[in-house]
């Protein structure tokens, strides 16, 4: 566990922290075949490096029912963070609809972790395995802490992706700016603001307005 606390802050990007972390699940915690990571953003589900198409078909599943656990932890701010299902079948009167098509997925046990920080949540890590009563208590505190260093690898990674994105985001207007300055004649102020009011005009992020410029030398 720690070897993978440590591997998985020296991922280079959240995509491979994520696979990752899946990949750790399959690995570290008892029963578990298939993992994933599931995100809600507006109610809409997001299936993140799962490690097999089955992960894919119960979040879709969830999402198209509206109920299901992966879907209520990840849907959880302060009430339930860690759920462990030792047999689908008996959980029907809880989830009438996702249960029984769920266990036709090829489901038979199930665990789920709330993935957050003190400042996010990020959404769930979910673990599967296609037998019933496959996962205990043991199973359940590796899964703790395998979601305890994935959440703050995660934020840590989304973190410099966006401090990278937000680097090379003001090195290409910095560029296009002076693309502008050197062939209109105009002052650094100037020059910004004819991008914005391109991109406002056009409905075009700013950032794709500097990146045509860079690249044809000009605005239309």
């Amino acid at each position: 566990m720690a070897s993978m606390a440590r591997d998985l802050l020296a991922q280079e990007s959240v995509n491979a922290t994520l696979e990752r972390i899946t990949a750790s699940a399959t690995e570290l915690v008892d029963g578990c075949d298939e993992a994933g990571i599931l995100m809600l953003q507006d109610s809409k589900v997001e299936t993140l490096a799962p490690t097999d198409q089955l992960v894919i078909d119960s979040d879709q599943l969830q999402q198209r029912l509206g109920e299901g656990p992966c879907f209520d932890v990840a849907h959880s701010s302060q009430g339930e963070r860690v759920f462990r299902i030792a047999d689908l079948a008996g959980e029907q009167p809880r989830w009438p609809a996702y249960a029984p098509q769920a266990r036709a997925l090829g489901v038979g046990s199930m665990m789920g972790f709330l993935l957050f920080t003190e400042d996010e949540n990020l959404g769930a890590l979910n673990v599967y395995s296609r037998k019933p009563g496959a996962f205990n208590e043991t199973s359940e505190l590796a899964g703790w802490l395998l979601a305890s260093h994935a959440a703050v690898a995660f934020s840590g990674a989304r973190a410099h992706a966006q401090m990278e994105h937000a680097v090379a985001t003001r090195h290409v207007i910095g560029e296009a700016m002076g693309i502008l300055m050197g062939s209109r004649r105009l002052t650094e102020e100037e020059a910004f603001d004819v991008l914005r009011r391109y991109s406002q005009e056009t409905n075009t992020k700013l950032r794709e307005v500097a990146r045509r410029v860079c690249e044809e030398g000009s605005l239309p």
